[in-house]
């Protein structure tokens, strides 16, 4: 027991060392950030503008759509279309779209009734609304994004053409009112944003790729290059795949994080979270090495600290021998796993949720962990993914 106390005082000590420099440079790092505002540049030509198609993909999204378009219709940009392909809903999702094109003439429908074998439902969307839209660059958001300000479309088109991008995604504010949301959303939002870092993904020397389905611009040449969606038929997570695509055909990719310019409401409850998540997952690491990896840096830089301060009074109460060494994980793991705590209550308020469920971030780490570990399950038995109430397999992408 002694080697093993001595480990774990050793890795204590690094995790302290690691999270005290986080929390001394994390102002630091966020102000650094770029992100979009409604402040932002958004003077464009008003005689010729590039023209944007918007497509939207819905399915059985008749509480979210109306709310969708209308914030679109609002926008500012004076060279706009909007489809939006209504993808084999069972609900009134179709009639809510009607309803608004009666009143304006930029809102268009395409109604899908079937989905071939080898697609996924929202690529199969895309595919089709994408063939039938006329804009020089193309929008791609979800039925339940909010365009909070009026010139969201003129930010992102002027940050495309500052940047002499071919494809950009703008990470929108998530909106989080139950008890797992607020939780869970923010730690697995991190998990991407360690292994995909907006200055790695915008640096095309490096291989990292990265996009947010819920806000994408890509220009129309780019993406007839890529291959269009066909490309990505099956794809479980097409946004990242897209832009694996985009970098890896020497484009300009862009990743940008927003504030107050696009909001939305991932999942209302905890068995979406879950499902959504581990497709998410699945999507991201598509290989069982990286999915590993992702889970062990996890739980170790998430739990080592509170495993380290349980473990080492446990023992001390119960008398156990090499004080010393056990002693050491207690006060090392406790003082760690306090600034630790300060961390994560910080970082819950720097991405707009509720501080106080920071302190429960070692419970948020299990569960968190055990959705990676789910995603490995299915990524090794080819398990089935309900996604918008249609089946895909989950093995190797």
């Amino acid at each position: 027991m002694k080697f093993f106390a001595i480990f774990l005082c050793v890795i204590a000590s690094v995790e302290l060392i690691e999270w005290l420099l986080r929390n001394i440079l994390a102002l630091k790092y966020w102000r650094a950030q770029q992100h979009l505002r409604p402040s932002s540049p958004c003077d464009l030509d008003k005689t010729c503008p590039p023209t944007v198609s918007i497509v939207v993909a819905a399915k059985d999204e008749q509480d979210n759509i109306e709310n969708c378009l209308r914030s679109l219709l609002s926008q500012d940009y004076p060279a706009l279309e909007i489809i939006c392909v209504n993808d084999r809903s069972t609900d009134a999702t179709a009639a809510v779209v009607e309803k608004i094109m009666k009143e304006d003439p930029r809102v268009r429908l395409i109604n899908i009734e079937k989905l071939p074998d080898g697609w996924c439902g929202k690529n199969h969307a895309m595919q089709h609304g994408i063939r039938q839209s006329s804009g020089d660059w193309i929008c791609m958001t979800d039925a339940d994004c909010i365009m909070t300000a009026p010139n969201t479309i003129s930010v992102a088109m002027r940050y495309a053409l500052d940047e002499k991008a071919d494809m950009i995604s703008v990470v929108p504010t998530l909106k989080m009112h139950s008890f797992w949301e607020t939780l869970l959303q923010p730690i697995c939002g991190a998990v991407l944003m360690v292994w995909f870092p907006p200055m790695k993904v915008n640096d095309p020397a490096k291989s990292h790729a990265y996009a947010n389905g819920m806000f994408m611009f890509i220009s129309r040449g780019a993406y007839e290059k890529i291959g269009t969606h066909k490309a990505i038929a099956g794809s479980l997570i097409e946004d990242i795949d897209m832009a694996r695509r985009v970098k890896n055909a020497g484009l300009c990719l862009r990743m940008i994080p927003s504030e107050d310019m696009i909001s939305v409401r991932m999942y209302t409850s905890l068995s979406q979270i879950i499902r959504g998540w581990v497709r998410i997952f699945i999507g991201s690491f598509p290989r069982l090495w990286p999915q590993t990896r992702a889970l062990m840096v996890l739980i170790g830089k998430g739990l080592t600290l509170y495993i380290a301060a349980v473990l080492g009074w446990i023992m001390l109460a119960f008398g156990a021998e090499d004080v010393a060494w056990w002693k050491g994980c207690a006060i090392i793991g406790t003082i760690g796993s306090f600034i630790e705590t300060v961390m994560t209550c910080r970082f819950f308020i720097h991405v707009c949720g509720k501080w106080p469920l920071g302190m429960l971030y070692p419970l948020g780490c299990i569960m968190t962990a055990s959705i990676l570990g789910r995603a490995i399950f299915k990524h090794l038995t080819g398990g089935t993914i309900v996604w918008r109430n249609t089946s895909y397999k989950a093995g190797p992408q």
